[in-house]
């Protein structure tokens, strides 16, 4: 565990895996420090934002961090979220054809793996998504969207997500879902957390 300051209320701290990353999350966000305001999650590192009056408790609370307990990582996972989805993505043919796979069998090995959330980001709700199968890996578009539709199920080089709001982007788009993937006036706003699963099933 390394640990940076971030500013004049920031604490980044670097941990070696994704896994370690979303342990750490769920520990803090159980500990619920006095004086934090915010946990932000990426692959390898965790910020901790304090309350602009309140910067002193980063202090305490890295004195703390080497010695903080871990939950174990099911506990953090819990159950997988299904996504029902119609894959009819104006890009599924364009996939295949860089997969050098039928539209069938794309289909079938983005419906095989159950993901995990890495992070949320981009817009509000916008899962990053890891355990792509390989054969699936496509580059970005090379021109992006001004608009892509909420609900839009796209691929980016070894991760895919879901679009919670219409909203530009690059990402190879291969179907769309009717869920609601955050919304204002639930609690918490988003479906979906850092750490948690999902699988994708075919919308009937």
């Amino acid at each position: 565990m390394r640990l940076r300051p971030a500013g004049e209320r920031g604490l980044l701290v670097e941990v070696e895996s994704l896994e370690l990353v979303h342990r750490l999350h769920a520990a803090l966000r159980a500990l619920d420090p006095p004086g934090v305001v915010e946990l932000v999650p990426a692959y390898r590192t965790l910020l901790v934002v304090a309350d602009p009056e309140r910067a002193g408790a980063l202090d305490e609370l890295a004195a703390r961090l080497p010695a903080l307990e871990l939950p174990p990582a099911d506990a953090v996972a819990g159950d997988p979220v299904e996504i029902p989805v119609r894959y009819d993505g104006q890009d599924l043919p364009e996939v295949a054809g860089l997969t050098g796979l039928d539209v069938e069998e794309v289909v079938r090995r983005h419906t095989a793996p159950e993901y995990t959330v890495a992070f949320l980001g981009f817009s509000p709700g916008f899962p990053y998504l890891v355990g792509l199968d390989p054969a699936l890996e496509v580059p970005r578009r090379d021109t992006p969207r001004t608009s892509i539709p909420a609900g839009s199920v796209g691929l980016a080089g070894g991760q895919t997500g879901i679009y919670p709001s219409a909203s530009p982007g690059g990402w190879q788009l291969i179907g769309r879902t009717e869920v609601t993937l955050f919304d204002p006036g639930r609690d918490p706003p988003a479906l979906l957390a850092p750490g948690g699963r999902l699988r994708f099933t075919v919308a009937r």
